[in-house]
């Protein structure tokens, strides 16, 4: 989960029951600073998809909770919203189960002086990513020298 640690933490406690509730898993949180707003978003995801239902639902069920507990000193907006379909992947759940799956990812430092990848994701085991690149060759790294790595879901076929 991305964001403050405790405070994200704080808030998985207090919605993960009313989101398991609800038949949905909480995909990640975050508490960020966007100009001078501060957002916690709430990302969840479900077998089959998130509908508009599903984030109304949730965040009516955590508001009252939320507010009870305090868990954020400042004032912040609340969204609740699904990871959408190039989700960042961002626990180790998260890349275990998409091992298979085409991703992309950027790298912090270039190599070789390419910083964006794409590929298929073949292993992943204590943080390090393996993929395999369109030429077949193979780029390994670890996920903390990565800016992001998202599930690659695009297809320009869609568009012709």
């Amino acid at each position: 989960m991305a964001g403050k640690g405790n405070t994200v933490s704080k808030v998985y406690e207090i919605v993960s029951p009313f989101a398991k509730e609800l038949g949905l898993e909480i995909w990640d949180i975050r508490f960020v600073k966007e100009g001078t707003d501060w957002y916690l978003r709430i990302f969840i995801d479900k077998q089959g998809g998130v509908s508009i239902d599903d984030c109304v639902d949730l965040t009516h069920a955590v508001t009252k909770p939320l507010d009870d507990a305090d868990p954020i000193s400042q004032s912040y907006l609340l969204e609740v919203s699904s990871p959408g379909v190039e989700r960042e992947l961002v626990t180790d759940a998260h890349f275990e189960k998409y091992i298979g799956s085409d991703v992309m990812l950027r790298l912090i430092r270039p190599k070789d002086k390419v910083r964006d990848f794409s590929g298929k994701m073949i292993s992943y085991e204590s943080g390090n990513i393996i993929i395999e690149l369109a030429d077949g060759s193979e780029l390994s790294v670890n996920k903390k020298d990565t800016s992001f790595v998202k599930l690659d879901d695009f297809d320009f076929n869609d568009f012709k």
